[in-house]
């Protein structure tokens, strides 16, 4: 397969974060290669450095060593504009602990990446068409009710939905969901991983991360990682 073939690839990636006068590393030379529709899940024990590859494979950090290429083109190549553009617009993120702002309603959470990538006179244009699709997205995820709610009214379960829905705005190439079921029951859990299996059956990447095998297994292809190294 060439390079073109794959929407991610990541090529012994190192990473070491300071803490004080110490030195941990985090990653140890990984690799990993995503094609196109796959659905992915990277599993592996607390500190094993899922959530830094995570990062590093969305443009959130930096290896201190290795390639991250997106659809062939390598990451570290990319000014700052691009890779703004680039986690804007290619990837989706999906988080643990939601990141819903409060001060906003559950739709204008859901159009805020829509808003962020556009000027002034950008969104006046887009701003019809950010509304119905976020509404749009917010009816398929049941919660067409709960459009004028502010986050805080939901249940976690409802905000995990809201925030899949900002993830998928900006229609992404991946989404990247790190422990998306980590802090909901396991049947809340179990209807969040379905809404992912949807979404891939339709085409979507998905790459999640996860410490519970069971969820892992959900997944179409499992990787381990463990001790910054892919098993």
């Amino acid at each position: 397969m060439t390079q073109d073939d794959y929407i991610i690839q990541a090529e012994n990636l190192h990473k070491t974060y300071r803490m004080g006068a110490t030195r941990v590393p985090v990653l140890k030379g990984v690799n990993l290669a995503v094609r196109p529709g796959e659905f992915v899940a990277i599993i592996g024990a607390s500190g094993s450095g899922k959530s830094t590859l995570m990062h590093i494979l969305g443009a959130l950090d930096r290896p201190d060593m290795g390639v991250v290429r997106f659809m062939g083109r390598d990451l570290s190549g990319f000014g700052p504009g691009e890779l703004n553009r680039f986690r804007n617009r290619q990837v989706g993120f999906v988080f643990q602990f939601y990141h819903l702002l409060d001060e906003l309603n559950v739709m204008e959470n859901v159009y805020l990446p829509t808003m962020a990538s556009t000027g002034l006179l950008g969104w006046l244009r887009r701003r019809c068409w950010a509304r119905g699709r976020a509404t749009e997205l917010l009816v398929s995820m049941g919660l067409g009710e709960r459009l004028r709610h502010k986050p805080y009214q939901l249940s976690g379960g409802e905000r995990q939905r809201v925030a899949i829905c900002r993830a998928l705005m900006n229609e992404p190439a991946v989404v990247l969901a790190d422990e998306p079921t980590g802090n909901l029951d396991s049947a809340t859990g179990n209807g969040i991983l379905e809404i992912l299996e949807k979404l891939n059956r339709a085409g979507q990447t998905v790459v999640m991360v996860t410490h519970d095998d069971r969820i892992a297994a959900r997944a179409g292809r499992v990787i381990t990682l463990a001790d910054g190294k892919m098993i």
